[in-house]
């Protein structure tokens, strides 16, 4: 019975080894002697039906061109190889190559030995012999090969070369002892290479791409990178007879990468805004990727958010140091920029660059290294000016953006009431807090308004935008709604002009030209309110504002029910009013969108958060403010933040009295000594004759120039004013005038203005109201 070796596995045995090729013996006439196994399975006849017969009737050549082999293999004294076509026993051919072996005792028994293997088998055997060469003596890959226990069993060329060590000196020893100080770069690994190899070897998984880093023994002053990838080299029968290594080397390629990298994170320099910060970034990405240590230098002023005056070579320019940081680089460190090997190794280790952006020097950035680290490259000394180069842009314009928000915070604070006026019928508290983000001072403002009659004006509104032009804008609108309230205005007619005048631009009036910008009142919002404390209700209209939160003793707090109207200058509704009494003690929030509308919140969030800080609307109006604002007062506030806390008061009865007066000019008298009699309830009578006097113009004026009904009121605002009013139903407007020598009339309103300190006319829809304030603290 014949038994069939299994094919071997190309690569694993040479083809022409006796336990794989096809062995024929021949005597000297050339008769076969000797057949194997291999050669019955190659050519398909039997030894049975071979031995005894010719060589030439045994292998017959398909080629009908080539000689016979036998009177080839009688006439060679030497060994030789060739290539045959052989017709096998069952009429197929298979192309050979024989190899023929004279035996030196040829006149009897066997004369020649040839030893057969397929052309396909050799070819593939020779290929993998020539890549082996290949491998060994010109290929840039480092080839290791490992015994079972990881000592080291042979190498190549190109390892000798860059370990500088020769096969003798590395045959035998473990890695870890060829290179010391080497570590593994790649994350997941903990140990040594030696670790890394045993897993493969016990397990037969090949692992990839292991970054290694470590000086070498033919310059232990930098560092160098591989990519290690390993494989077990099996036995026949499986068992492990060691592992391959190949490792190549990428240390530039590492190093660009590095670079990459760095430029990378160089975005993150610059994004706060602030010139200290975006300096401090600079030092931290350059530590310790590119350099040992850095120091960042600036100009004062520059830190100050001013321009740095120019360069004085005689004096030179004071600095500030904003920015220094180090870090310790030792051999076992992750490699970096400077650790690796370059070709071009003269150059500094030192390296200072000026921070210069638009023709303006900021300061200086100095770089250092310190061995093991080679000296700045040509190449990395580029790298360096490009990442100072984009801090410098960054730092002047934190800079710039430093001088534009003190400049806009100055203006805003300096165009917002200074001393915030304190009404007898309110009290007012505020809280002014600028957005903690890279816009900007915003446009928001707030004030509050004496008007006649014991009553107060409330502003509050926002300007959309951020910065200088918002301010400006900002102050604008604060000076137009002063003059605008100065009228007496209903708050829907007041925001009705106000928008009129901001839209002007947009509807052609002033229009800007095509290079203008655009006007940023257009957009703005605007809420103006009125209180009146002698009839315990607060007037309300607001232009896209939000609608105020009122707090009344024993209700929970809530939003005023308010028709909001148009932004200014949008234009196309009419503003409307809301009418609400506020009874003694209720408190008034208006504020800004900033308070309640947040990117972490919505709106619904903020608006509960007002809601339970005004919770208790007694408590102090100081610690109310702080507790609404507590959630942005910590520097977190995403837009500006303004809020306006009003508790008002009511005018007690007994500070007020009303008549009506009929339209006839006896009734002047009574209405003088109407006055008289009240000023000695109030105790007043120091001012009796001014106040007759008053009275006496005010109530002839509306006499002969008015229409019934005539009313005649006097406020005694507390201890600070006594407010003479007369209202009648016309609405001529009552005017000023010098009169001559000899014009027998003309004076009444001269009068008044010269005996009081304040006078003026407002409009209702059912007429007008003549006033004059008397101040009490100026009377005695």
């Amino acid at each position: 019975m014949t038994t069939l070796r299994p094919p071997l596995e190309t690569g694993q045995a040479p083809p022409f080894d006796t336990t794989t090729a096809a062995t024929i013996v021949i005597d000297p006439q050339g008769m076969v002697i000797g057949w194997d196994q291999t050669a019955e399975i190659l050519f398909g006849s039997s030894a049975a039906h071979v031995l005894g017969r010719s060589l030439d009737r045994v292998l017959q050549v398909a080629d009908t061109d080539s000689s016979p082999l036998l009177a080839e293999a009688a006439s060679s004294p030497c060994p030789w190889s060739e290539t045959r076509k052989i017709r096998r026993a069952d009429g197929t051919s298979v192309s050979v190559v024989l190899r023929v072996s004279p035996l030196n005792h040829r006149t009897t028994g066997a004369a020649s030995v040839i030893v057969a293997a397929t052309a396909d088998e050799t070819h593939r055997w020779m290929t993998d012999q020539s890549m082996l060469r290949g491998l060994s003596t010109q290929s840039p890959i480092a080839l290791t090969v490992y015994g079972p226990d990881l000592r080291v069993r042979w190498i190549n060329d190109v390892l000798q070369e860059q370990m500088g060590l020769t096969r003798s000196q590395c045959i035998g020893r473990y890695s870890t002892e060829l290179l010391p100080q080497g570590m593994i770069l790649s994350p997941g690994y903990t140990g040594v290479l030696e670790d890394v190899m045993a897993e493969v070897r016990d397990t037969g998984e090949p692992v990839f791409d292991v970054l290694y880093s470590s000086p070498t023994p033919a310059d232990l002053s930098h560092q160098r990178i591989w990519s290690c990838s390993y494989f077990r080299l099996s036995a026949m029968d499986g068992s492990p007879l060691g592992v391959c290594e190949s490792a190549f080397d990428i240390t530039n390629r590492y190093e660009a990468r590095l670079r990459v990298e760095l430029l990378g994170r160089a975005s993150r320099i610059g994004t706060s805004l602030d010139v200290v910060r975006t300096a401090q970034d600079l030092a931290s990405v350059a530590v310790p990727d590119f350099a040992d240590r850095v120091e960042v230098d600036l100009v004062k002023q520059v830190v100050a958010g001013d321009q740095p005056p120019p360069a004085d070579g005689e004096r030179g320019t004071s600095v500030r140091r904003v920015a220094e940081r180090s870090a310790q680089v030792t051999s076992a460190s992750v490699p970096s920029l400077g650790l690796l090997l370059s070709a071009e190794t003269d150059g500094p280790r030192h390296l200072v660059l000026p921070l210069s952006a638009r023709d303006i020097v900021l300061g200086a950035v100095a770089f250092t290294r310190t061995v093991p680290r080679h000296p700045f490259t040509a190449q990395e000394v580029t790298l360096a000016k490009e990442l100072v180069s984009r801090a410098a842009v960054c730092i002047d314009n934190a800079r710039r953006y430093a001088r534009e928000h003190t400049t806009a915070l100055t203006l805003q604070r300096s165009l917002l009431p200074q001393v915030m006026p304190q009404p007898t019928a309110v009290e007012v508290a505020h809280r002014y807090v600028p957005t903690a983000g890279p816009l900007g001072v915003g446009g928001d403002w707030y004030d509050v308004i004496p008007l006649s009659g014991a009553r107060v004006g409330f502003v509050v509104g926002d300007v959309v935008g951020h910065g200088l032009n918002a301010a400006a804008t900002m102050g604008r609108l604060r000076t137009t709604v002063r003059a605008l309230a100065a009228l007496d205005l209903a708050p829907d007619e007041l925001l009705a002009r106000l928008d009129d005048l901001v839209g002007q631009a947009r509807v052609g009036i002033h229009r800007p030209s095509s290079e203008t910008p655009e006007d940023e009142a257009l957009g703005a919002t605007c809420l103006y309110a009125v209180h009146d404390p002698v009839t315990g209700t607060c007037t309300v209209a607001s232009a896209g504002h939000p609608a105020p939160v009122v707090a009344m003793p024993g209700q929970p707090p809530d939003l005023l029910d308010l028709s909001v109207g148009p932004p200014l200058g949008i234009g196309g509704l009419p503003f409307e009013c809301a009418e609400v009494g506020v009874p003694e003690g209720s408190v008034l929030a208006f504020y800004t969108d900033g308070l309640i509308e947040s990117r972490r919140a919505g709106m619904d969030s903020g608006m509960a958060s007002v809601r339970r800080a005004l919770a208790d609307p007694a408590l102090d109006l100081e610690a109310l403010c702080d507790m609404v604002t507590a959630p942005v007062a910590r520097g977190s506030a995403e837009d500006d933040v303004t809020l306006l806390l009003v508790r008002v008061h009511a005018l007690p009865a007994e500070n007020k009295a009303s008549w009506r007066v009929a339209r006839d000019p006896s009734a002047v008298a009574g209405a003088r000594e109407h006055a008289r009699v009240q000023l000695e309830r109030w105790g007043l009578e120091e001012i009796a004759f001014v106040t007759e006097l008053v009275v006496s113009e005010l109530v002839t004026n509306a006499i002969r120039y008015g229409t019934d009904p005539i009313t005649f009121r006097m406020l005694r605002d507390q201890h600070r004013t006594l407010i003479c009013e007369v209202t009648d139903a016309a609405h001529t407007a009552p005017y000023l005038r010098r009169a001559a020598h000899d014009d027998e009339g003309g004076r009444g309103l001269f009068l008044v203005a010269q005996c009081t300190d304040r006078w003026g006319t407002r409009y209702t829809r059912e007429g007008k109201t003549i006033w004059a304030e008397i101040t009490l603290m100026l009377s005695g």
